[in-house]
C-alpha cells in the first residue's frame, strides 16, 4: 500500500467521491458491485480509499457508475501540458532544407 501522504489522501478523496456518486444516484453498493463484477467488500475497499484494490476493479466500478469516459481521458497525451511543452522544446528552431538524392 502507498505510504505517500498525498497518494493516501487522493485515494481517500476518490473513494469518498465515488461513494457520493453512488449514494446520490440511490444505488445500493450491492447493485454497483454486481454491475462491476466485483464483490461488495471490494467496492467498500474502493470507497474507503484502500490502496490494495486493483486498478481493474476501480475501473470496473467506474464503468458500473457510468464514469469510465473520465478515466479514459485521465492520462491522455492531449491533456499532458508538461509533456506537450517538452515536445515543443525538442522541435528544431528552424526548418532545414533537405538534401536532394540523385535518381539512379
Amino acid at each position: 500500500m502507498a505510504k505517500n501522504a498525498y497518494v493516501l489522501r487522493s485515494l481517500q478523496k476518490f473513494g469518498r467521491d465515488l461513494r457520493s456518486v453512488r449514494v446520490r444516484r440511490r444505488l445500493p453498493g450491492s447493485v454497483v458491485a454486481e454491475r462491476a463484477g466485483i464483490s461488495r467488500n471490494t467496492l467498500i475497499g474502493i470507497e474507503n480509499g484502500s490502496g490494495g484494490v486493483s486498478l481493474a476493479n476501480v475501473v470496473a466500478a467506474l464503468y458500473a457508475l457510468g464514469l469510465l469516459d473520465r478515466f479514459d481521458d485521465l492520462a491522455d497525451q492531449r491533456n499532458d501540458a508538461v509533456g506537450l511543452l517538452l515536445d515543443e522544446d525538442r522541435l528544431p528552431r528552424r526548418a532545414h532544407k533537405t538534401k536532394e538524392v540523385p535518381h539512379a
